[in-house]
C-alpha cells in the first residue's frame, strides 16, 4: 500500500487515472446546464421540457448501474469501465450533430448508458486500492477533482454555448483516450469471482441490509434530488429570469459552488480523523438548507455567489464522507455491486429531482423549488441522526 502521505498519494498513477474517469463522469451534465436557455430557444421548446436532457441521461443509470456493479465484481473492473468510456464518448459527441430535440434526447439516452458505470466504479477502485485514512483522503481528493470538473465545465460550457448551442456536447470525445489509458496503465486488484452466482448475489444483498447502509442510500437519493432538481435544473433558469444572466454568468456562478466543494472535500482525510463521518454528513445537510433558503432572497446577481458557496461547502462535506462510509462497510468481493447500488440510488435522485421541479415550474414560482428542497434537507438531518448513529 502507498505510504500515507498526501504528496505521495497525489503522485500515484492509479489515482490520476481514477481522477480522469471522474472528470468524464461529471462531464455529461455540468458542461451543458449553462446552455439550457440557448437550447430552449434553438429548439423552441417549453422550458419545463429542458429537464428531459438530464432525465434521459440519468434513466439508463437507474436501470443499469446495479447490473454493471455485479458484472464488475464477477468479470473485473476494467471489462466494464473501458467499453463504458468509449460509448460515452461516441454517443455524447453525436448529440452535437442533431437537428431535432427528439433525436438529441435519444443520443443523451445512449450517452447515459455509457455513463451508468462511471460514477460508481471510480469510487469502487478507490475502495479496492486504498485503505484506512488513505482511502478517506483519496475519496476527498477525488471529490475535489469532481468539483473542479463541475466548476470548470459550466464556465467553459457557458462560453461555448455563446458560440452555438451544440458546442458543449463535443466534450465527451475525451472519454476515448481515457479509455485507452485505463486499458494500458491502470493497476488494480480484481475480485476472484469464483463464488457461485446466486451465492454471491445473496451475500452481496445481505451486506447491504444493515441500518447504516440503508440510511446512506436514502440520504444519497435525497442529496441528488436537491442537487439535480433545485440546483442544476432550477438555478440556471432562476438566474436568467431574475437577473437576465447570460450563459457565461450562469456558468461562472455555478463554478463558485464547485470550487468551494473542491476546497472542502480536499480536507476530508483530516476531518475524518477528527470527526465522525455521520456528523460530517449531517453538517452538510444543515448547510444545504441554509443555502437553499437564501438563494431566492438575494437582491442582486453578485450576492447569489454567497449561498452558492455555502451549497458547495455542503456538497464537499456530504458526498465524499458518504462514499467513504459506504466503502468502509463493504469488502472487495462485493464492493462494485455495493457502490453500484449506491450509484443506482443516486440516479434515482438525479432522475426524480428534475421531474419534480418540472412539475413545480408548471404550477408555482421558481423560488418555491428552493424552499421545498430546503425542507427536504432539514428532514434529512433528523433522518441521519436516527439511521447513522
Amino acid at each position: 500500500m502507498i505510504e500515507e502521505k498526501p504528496h505521495r498519494l497525489l503522485r500515484d498513477n492509479n489515482l490520476h487515472i481514477i481522477f480522469s474517469i471522474t472528470l468524464i463522469a461529471v462531464m455529461g451534465v455540468a458542461s451543458i446546464t449553462p446552455a439550457f436557455p440557448t437550447i430552449i430557444e434553438k429548439f423552441n421548446i417549453d422550458r419545463e421540457k429542458i429537464a428531459l436532457l438530464i432525465t434521459a441521461f440519468t434513466i439508463p443509470g437507474v436501470i443499469l448501474t446495479p447490473v454493471m456493479g455485479v458484472v464488475a465484481d464477477r468479470l473485473g473492473r476494467k471489462r466494464v469501465i473501458i467499453p463504458s468510456l468509449f460509448l460515452f464518448g461516441i454517443a455524447g459527441a453525436a448529440c452535437g450533430f442533431t437537428e431535432s430535440y427528439e433525436t438529441l434526447i435519444i443520443f443523451r439516452f445512449f450517452q447515459g448508458v455509457g455513463a451508468a458505470a462511471l460514477g460508481s466504479i471510480n469510487v469502487t477502485l478507490i475502495g479496492d486500492i486504498y485503505h484506512g485514512k488513505e482511502r478517506a483522503s483519496a475519496m476527498g481528493y477525488n471529490a475535489s477533482v469532481l468539483s473542479v470538473g463541475t466548476a470548470v465545465y459550466p464556465g467553459i460550457g457557458g462560453a461555448l454555448a455563446m458560440l452555438g448551442w451544440n458546442y458543449p456536447f463535443f466534450f465527451p470525445v475525451l472519454a476515448i483516450p481515457v479509455g485507452i489509458w485505463v486499458l494500458n496503465s491502470l493497476k488494480n486488484p480484481e475480485p476472484e469471482g469464483s463464488e457461485k452466482f446466486f451465492s454471491y448475489l445473496g451475500n452481496a444483498l445481505k451486506s447491504m441490509a444493515g441500518k447504516k447502509v440503508i440510511g446512506l442510500f436514502i440520504l444519497s437519493i435525497c442529496t441528488f434530488i436537491i442537487l439535480y432538481g433545485a440546483y442544476l435544473t432550477v438555478f440556471p433558469l432562476f438566474l436568467k429570469d431574475s437577473f437576465d444572466a447570460t450563459p457565461l454568468h450562469i456558468g461562472l456562478i455555478m463554478s463558485s459552488m464547485s470550487l468551494a466543494t473542491a476546497i472542502t472535500s480536499s480536507r476530508l482525510g483530516r476531518m475524518v480523523a477528527r470527526f465522525r463521518k455521520s456528523r460530517i454528513i449531517i453538517s452538510g445537510f444543515f448547510l444545504y438548507s441554509i443555502s437553499l433558503v437564501l438563494i431566492p432572497l438575494m437582491p442582486g446577481i453578485i450576492f447569489v455567489i454567497f449561498p452558492a458557496v455555502i451549497f458547495g461547502i455542503a456538497q464537499g462535506l456530504n458526498l465524499p464522507a458518504t462514499m467513504t462510509f459506504l466503502a468502509d462497510l463493504s469488502s472487495i468481493k462485493y464492493r462494485a455491486a455495493f457502490m453500484s447500488v449506491n450509484g443506482f440510488v443516486l440516479r434515482i435522485g438525479q432522475t426524480v429531482g428534475p421531474l419534480l421541479v418540472g412539475l413545480v415550474m408548471i404550477y408555482f414560482d421558481l423560488s418555491i423549488a428552493f424552499y421545498l428542497a430546503a425542507g427536504l434537507a432539514v428532514f434529512m438531518i433528523i433522518f441521519a441522526f436516527i439511521m447513522l448513529d
